[in-house]
């Protein structure tokens, strides 16, 4: 974990909770609702000021006076206390891109919304974590900079497979690899091959192989070069200031073709689990349903945009919604929240839901005026 923000941002405001000095031993929160193990129930929490962590609940509103004199006492009736949420899929783009989004600004905006925990993945940052001394630049940047508790993931990369088990020692909480071009070339594209070492190096550690799961499939029988370095399609199929056009680039084949790939190697290290990162096609859905059967230890997630944006709103020339996997249309939508509720009774294979939190200029995103 990141350390917390502990110095002021230069003509900003320090951060009120982790720069102070606790005088008190606990802080106490109470609410007459709250939620407690997945239901809303009258609470009491105590808080160590020390360790930050929750040491006691009460099923009840204890008054003040139950307290030492002077014991921090917020009652947030009738509002909802509610636990703090993880968003285990975020880019805080700093050191090399902060003008994107660094831990300062990333992480305020999480604690703003609710978000006490992020992990933050591998690229953006130059340089990227992909390497044990590119972590070590990423924690040395986040000094004093988080807000909330920020983990980091590293990368899987062509030639970086001797860094793994260091980077598990240090800490990483998983690794992620992109089967397409990820769009910033510090962070290359890995093939099957890449993919089979990463398992073998990593096959006995505790951790994760994530993937971004997109991959052209090949438009032969044979299995050309240009596939396997993920070569982008040739010809846009319409306007290029047309949502479609760019709905087309990236059909849901792409994510059902490397998928499948990914479950064709997971033999090669069968303890070690799996997971697909921002699941957009409903598609992908049997084939990971079908490995989970078989045993395969493969989850998925999904993001806050596919759950609530379609493709038929996007309008034209708006390129404020463009992201990869792209944002579906509306039957696919429903899907995802059909899969989400298979979930909730234990059948499900999408387990989270995350932000993806992934900003840039506003000159990358070519805004139309206006």
């Amino acid at each position: 974990m990141a350390p917390h923000a502990t110095t002021p941002r230069p003509s900003s405001p320090s951060p009120s909770y982790h720069a102070q000095q606790h005088h008190h031993p606990i802080t106490v929160l109470a609410s007459s609702r709250a939620v407690v193990s997945g239901r809303l129930t009258e609470a009491t929490l105590i808080i160590s000021t020390t360790t930050g962590k929750i040491t006691s609940i009460f099923h009840s509103v204890l008054p003040q006076t139950d307290f030492p004199p002077g014991t921090p006492y917020i009652d947030y009736s009738p509002r909802i206390l509610l636990p703090g949420l993880v968003d285990a899929h975020v880019h805080l783009n700093e050191p090399g891109r902060t003008e994107w989004e660094g831990f300062w600004t990333g992480t305020r905006a999480a604690a703003f919304g609710g978000v006490t925990t992020v992990i933050d993945m591998p690229l953006n940052a130059i340089p990227p974590t992909t390497t044990v001394a590119g972590l070590h630049e990423k924690v040395a940047a986040a000094q004093g900079k988080c807000w909330v508790d920020v983990g980091f993931y590293g990368g899987i990369v062509p030639g970086n497979a001797g860094e793994l088990k260091a980077l598990v020692r240090e800490g990483v909480r998983g690794f992620k690899g992109f089967l397409i071009d990820s769009g910033v070339p510090e962070f290359p594209a890995v093939t099957s091959l890449d993919i089979t070492l990463a398992m073998q190096t990593l096959a006995t550690e505790p951790t994760t192989l994530m993937f971004h799961a997109e991959m052209i499939p090949p438009i032969t029988a044979s299995v050309s070069d240009d596939v396997q370095q993920s070569q982008p399609p040739l010809a846009p199929s319409g306007a290029l200031t047309a949502y479609r056009t760019f709905l087309d680039s990236r059909p849901p084949s792409l994510e059902t073709y490397a998928i499948a790939e990914i479950l064709a190697l997971a033999p090669t290290a069968p303890l070690l689990p799996l997971h697909i990162v921002h699941l957009s096609a409903v598609e992908a859905i049997p084939l990971l349903r079908a490995a989970r059967a078989k045993g395969v230890r493969v989850s998925a997630e999904t993001c806050f945009h596919y759950l609530a944006l379609a493709a038929e709103a996007v309008r034209e020339g708006d390129t404020r919604l463009k992201c990869c996997p792209p944002i579906r249309e509306r039957a696919n939508q429903d899907g995802l929240w059909e899969e989400l509720g298979r979930e909730r009774v234990g059948g499900g294979v999408i387990g989270t839901v995350v932000s993806d939190h992934s900003p840039c200029t506003p000159a990358l995103k070519l805004l139309p005026a206006g």
